[in-house]
């Protein structure tokens, strides 16, 4: 699909709408949860196909127990993991192409992205957790992607319409993150000095 012509901005920028659309109903409703491993269509399908043990055995990923081969719950794991990398691929393909239109740039991101991203998360996620606006800054960003995407589509089908460069893009971005960034550090100070409406 990288390659494939301007139709894939179209597919991409509606995978960005989808996503912004998501998480926006999800901070609005409150409906945003922790998600349960256990209800992941890729774990379902591997339960399906071979037993799964009650507990680990060690670092092992099957093992034979009663004379037939079984998963153990490390495998459960390394599944889901797998699973989530794709699921973050999906999202953020898309989103590199709202910068690049290098092939290699945007695998190269993501496959550098996929091996630093989760040992990067445990390191920061004490200080994400302090960016309360963080989702609502991130489905903005996606929603922009996407329109830059779908338009940059539309010029490629119809020359009068408008792109969005890539700087300006950038740009806004840029100041999407330093609102976040404010609005969060400035709510976390209401909320240490206990007063919600900050008087």
């Amino acid at each position: 699909m990288v390659q494939a012509g301007t139709w894939a901005f179209l597919v991409f920028g509606g995978i960005l709408f989808v996503t912004a659309a998501k998480l926006l109903h999800e901070l609005l409703t409150g409906s945003a949860r922790e998600p349960d491993v256990s209800t992941m269509r890729s774990v379902r399908l591997l339960g399906k196909l071979m037993p799964v043990t009650d507990g680990y055995r060690g670092t092992r990923l099957s093992v034979r127990e009663n004379g037939h081969r079984a998963l153990t719950p490390m495998t459960v794991v390394v599944v889901a993991v797998l699973a989530t990398d794709v699921v973050f691929a999906v999202d953020s393909i898309p989103a590199v192409y709202g910068v690049t239109e290098d092939p290699y740039l945007v695998f190269a991101t993501n496959a550098f992205a996929l091996l630093g991203l989760r040992a990067l998360y445990f390191v920061l996620n004490s200080a994400l957790g302090e960016l309360v606006y963080l989702n609502h800054g991130l489905a903005l960003i996606l929603a922009l992607i996407g329109v830059k995407l779908v338009l940059h589509w539309a010029h490629g089908v119809w020359p009068a319409v408008p792109e969005i460069p890539t700087l300006a893009s950038l740009g806004a971005i840029v100041a999407i993150l330093a609102v976040v960034v404010a609005a969060s550090l400035r709510a976390n100070r209401r909320a240490s000095r206990g007063s919600p409406t900050g008087r």
